[in-house]
């Protein structure tokens, strides 16, 4: 695809090696990078996007899928940011199909937490009908990174928060073993602390959490 060819060849004249070999140790070495920045990477996409603008609008399915196919972190960054927004309040039903796949590929906590919060969140916003099949699926999925963004989609919810499901779901997982997991039920937590203060904290001290998710969901209270 033109697209395509022409952000890798925008990602390749701005890349970074000393930025890229930083990122990449950042990323646990997870991932190859060009080493682009996040706002200069949004430039590149921008501009990009601007120039082949028909072909993204109608190929943003596989276009945001072959961009998640290749080894570099920044073309993923992109591949999912093309998504949100080209979805964002007019998603179909179906369309949670293409958002798991999106989750469970080349999955990192960069990548992980920004579908859960501005895709799987925003999905479910317009479709809360779906919202106790999609998040049943996901909490009990074996998948780590599904179990995390169903912790986090409320994220941004604030007083919209449904907190009975929110405080549900830590339970579930409050006795996994995994840092990312333990890591999402503190910070879950304390963003739902920024609107209900009192409940959280009634919550924590309630029920025995894992020590990271207890100082991360209190960190702000007391």
């Amino acid at each position: 695809m033109d697209f395509i060819t022409h952000l890798k060849e925008s990602f390749h004249k701005n890349s970074n090696a000393e930025y890229a070999q930083q990122m990449k140790a950042y990323l646990k070495n997870k991932f190859e990078l060009y080493g682009v920045k996040s706002k200069p990477r949004r430039d590149i996409l921008k501009a990009s996007v601007k120039e082949h603008s028909p072909e993204v609008k109608a190929n943003i399915i596989s276009i945001t899928f072959e961009l998640y196919a290749e080894p570099q972190r920044e073309l993923h960054h992109c591949g999912m940011e093309l998504f949100e927004k080209h979805f964002k309040n007019n998603y179909q039903k179906e369309d949670i199909n293409y958002i798991e796949k999106l989750i469970i590929t080349n999955s990192w906590w960069d990548t992980v937490d920004y579908i859960a919060k501005w895709i799987l969140g925003n999905y479910l916003k317009q479709f809360p009908d779906q919202i106790p099949e999609v998040i049943y699926s996901f909490s009990k999925h074996e998948n780590m990174w599904l179990n995390r963004s169903v912790l986090l989609f409320q994220l941004g919810y604030k007083e919209k928060t449904d907190a009975a499901l929110l405080f549900q779901l830590c339970l579930e997982h409050k006795e996994s073993k995994e840092f990312f997991i333990q890591k999402a039920i503190g910070w879950t937590l304390r963003e739902y602390e920024k609107s209900n203060p009192e409940a959280v904290l009634k919550f924590v001290q309630n029920h025995i959490l894992a020590p990271l998710s207890h100082r991360e969901a209190i960190r702000n209270i007391i």
